[in-house]
């Protein structure tokens, strides 16, 4: 039986909850926000450009596509995340799809473990536009876990999730507005 969701963090953009996977230490974790100064196709695209995300993401080591399947929208790729010191560094591979319905006005981003060196990792965004694709505003719904392979106190778990959770969503939001004032070309996956 699935645990109720448990409020954690309240922030101005958004609100995160967690809850327990049955059968483990680990908890699965949920994001509410919202924006209303960027469009939902720059935040889209900012989630998905895999060289965007090394110039804005410092903890990137290593990202690439190793595999694309234009049919499906569906990349395999390889992400090496840096973890704070003393522990090493971790790698990701893993299936991401991502679909838009413009009937529904929804995107969503799903990853999923393919190959995992971290053994357990699943990610899901659904954005949902205030007005439309092209237009500022919209609320959006993370849901995710993942087993780094770590074995932590839940202290230090929950101290890890409340400063980079926060930290991850403000370079997000500032990547999605750079991405805006054209500063910087990113791909449009909408197109």
């Amino acid at each position: 039986q699935e645990q109720p969701w448990e409020l954690i963090m309240e922030r101005e953009h958004f609100r995160l909850w967690r809850r327990p996977i049955p059968g483990s230490h680990l908890f699965q974790y949920r994001v509410y926000g919202s924006y209303t100064d960027v469009t939902p196709r720059q935040f889209f695209n900012v989630q998905l450009d895999t060289e965007y995300r090394k110039q804005w993401d410092a903890l990137v080591l290593q990202l690439e596509v190793l595999e694309r399947d234009p049919a499906s929208g569906s990349e395999l790729v390889r992400w090496v995340t840096q973890f704070p010191y003393p522990m090493y560094s971790r790698d990701y591979v893993y299936v991401r799809r991502y679909s838009v319905d413009s009937d529904h006005n929804l995107m969503v981003l799903v990853s999923r473990p393919e190959l995992v060196r971290v053994r357990s990792y699943e990610s899901r965004m659904v954005i949902r536009p205030h007005l439309g694709f092209d237009e500022n505003g919209f609320d959006y719904l993370l849901t995710y876990s993942d087993n780094p392979q770590t074995v932590f106190p839940r202290y230090c778990l929950s101290w890890m999730v409340s400063s980079g959770m926060p930290e991850f969503l403000e370079k997000l939001h500032s990547a999605a507005l750079k991405a805006k004032k054209m500063e910087l070309e990113v791909r449009d996956y909408l197109s």
